[in-house]
């Protein structure tokens, strides 16, 4: 008896150990998975259909992480089960072409040849105006899917010249196409013209301090199409698992295309439901880590990034919204282009090869190596 009551420390030991274990599956989640990648190499091609698409979803992004693409996946089944149905298809659309195509491998592992045709699904869910559930959908998400993967192996070797990513231009042009082709009062695929954010209406003349926050948040929703907070907070939270460094300028560049929009006036509606902020958020993750290594410069550059990501759709919904077109993520795409043209040497010294990006984080410890490795070789007689 006296030998059990000495030995009550036990449960404290187990309850470290409960804690550490949860860290450590956290941290077995984060980045980039390699491991992962490498243990589902050898398993049945459903699998690892599974395991791609995943990725494809986080690829929207800018993640490489099946755990933060399923997060993704349940937060948009909490918006809505149908946009999650149109994406779901359109990713597997897209990615099964690229197999099909005979693309390369370790981009198809990635997940690269599916987000846009997620994307592309599920804006054509967004401005169909003819209701959830509307079956004949299924053609044109299926038709866009494969289209993407089309553009996405056409785009190579014209961008790789400059050391450019494929980002979403195969998106941005087939979901203005379509919108263009089919025409809101299509008698099979009607749609919802998009609108200015200019001022159309006369603005309240107090802002809600409260929804403007939720707003930032919503930005990084609205990168799929998602004006619930619940669920975008879930895709913060996705982003975060992934890299807290690139979740944080998700949420820093969706502020800044928030206060792009403040200082122009735009409808306070275009605020609230995180639209200012998408482009912001895009531009700012690109740039604050992700194709270049994180320093103060490279910092101060992604928020520059964001608030001209931001103006630039600004204009461009205005252009495009006389004709009913949205201007999607064009903003974003083309800044981001701009930003890695950019040769300064202040700059160029952070720059990342579009074949060595990783998770922000591990791109700050390969930078050094690779800067550790150049100064010993040039050391070297």
């Amino acid at each position: 008896m006296w030998v059990n009551e000495k030995a009550k420390p036990v449960p404290k030991r187990s309850m470290f150990d409960l804690f550490q274990c949860i860290v450590n599956c956290l941290l077995y989640c984060t980045g980039d998975m390699v491991h992962f990648s490498k243990y589902m190499e050898d398993k049945p091609f459903i699998l690892q259909l599974i395991h791609w698409s995943l990725r494809g979803a986080a690829q929207v992004i800018m993640a490489n992480n099946p755990v933060s693409g399923a997060l993704i996946l349940g937060a948009l089944v909490w918006d809505s089960p149908w946009q999650t149905m149109l994406g779901t298809l359109g990713l597997l659309v897209s990615t099964l072409t690229a197999v099909i195509l005979g693309q390369d491998s370790d981009e198809v592992s990635a997940g690269l040849h599916g987000f846009n045709g997620m994307l592309v699904a599920l804006l054509m869910g967004v401005f169909s105006s003819a209701g959830d559930w509307y079956w004949w959908l299924l053609l044109p998400v299926c038709l866009g899917g494969a289209t993407c993967t089309f553009l996405h192996s056409g785009l190579v070797p014209l961008l790789d010249k400059w050391d450019l990513p494929i980002s979403v231009f195969p998106f941005n042009t087939v979901i203005v196409l379509y919108l263009a082709c089919t025409g809101p009062s299509n008698p099979y695929y009607p749609h919802y013209p998009a609108t200015p954010p200019g001022t159309q209406e006369r603005n309240a003349s107090q802002l809600n301090v409260t929804q403007l926050l939720q707003g930032v948040a919503l930005g990084v929703g609205q990168i799929f199409a998602c004006e619930a907070l619940g669920p975008s907070l879930l895709i913060v939270g996705a982003t975060l698992l992934y890299s807290p460094l690139l979740g944080t300028h998700a949420l820093l560049g969706s502020g800044a295309g928030t206060l792009a929009g403040l200082s122009v006036s735009v409808r306070h509606g275009a605020l609230y439901s995180g639209m200012s902020g998408f482009n912001g958020a895009l531009g700012c993750m690109a740039i604050g880590g992700l194709y270049f290594t994180f320093s103060w410069r490279t910092h101060l550059f992604s928020l520059a990034s964001a608030f001209l990501s931001a103006y630039a759709d600004i204009a461009l919904c205005n252009i495009l919204g006389t004709v009913g077109l949205p201007a999607s993520s064009w903003a974003a795409t083309l800044t981001i282009s701009l930003m890695l043209l950019l040769t300064g040497t202040s700059l160029s010294a952070y720059r990342i090869p579009i074949g060595r990006v990783r998770a922000p984080e591990q791109n700050i410890v390969c930078h050094s190596e690779w800067v550790a490795g150049e100064t010993s070789d040039s050391t070297d007689v």
